[in-house]
């Protein structure tokens, strides 16, 4: 009797790891893919671009830019504000960025001189 109530507990265990492995598999097919500015890409005024879409954690944004004209900084609150690069940011200049959305806030800004002031940045939160 003892070993039939252990091989049932390593059954339940068995059955939940691959219920965990279906639900982690359905949030990433449920993962959306959003291009930046849409067909205009990344570029001036895409401020209002995510206005009535509704992203999620882990969903991808595609930044398309000419690289020798732009650049993508993924910035916090201040850094999108004053237009500012944090010391030690990352940035992204392949002209063909993909980056997944933490859950929350997600800022990013052009850091060319004079491009965030003049309206390329984009403040996204997802749920």
């Amino acid at each position: 009797m003892n070993s039939q109530g252990r091989g049932s507990a390593r059954f339940t265990v068995v059955q939940v790891v691959a219920v965990l492995l279906c639900l982690m598999a359905v949030q990433y097919v449920d993962a959306a893919t959003y291009t930046v500015g849409d067909s205009g890409g990344w570029s001036f005024n895409t401020g209002k671009w995510p206005n009535g879409k509704q992203f999620r954690a882990g969903d991808v944004l595609i930044f398309n830019y000419d690289s020798t004209l732009h650049n993508v900084v993924a910035v916090g609150r201040g850094g999108y504000s004053s237009c500012t690069t944090p010391r030690g940011a990352k940035v992204l200049t392949s002209g063909n960025d993909r980056v997944k959305l933490a859950k929350g806030q997600n800022y990013f800004i052009c850091n060319f001189p004079g491009h965030c002031e003049s309206g390329m940045k984009v403040a996204i939160n997802a749920v």
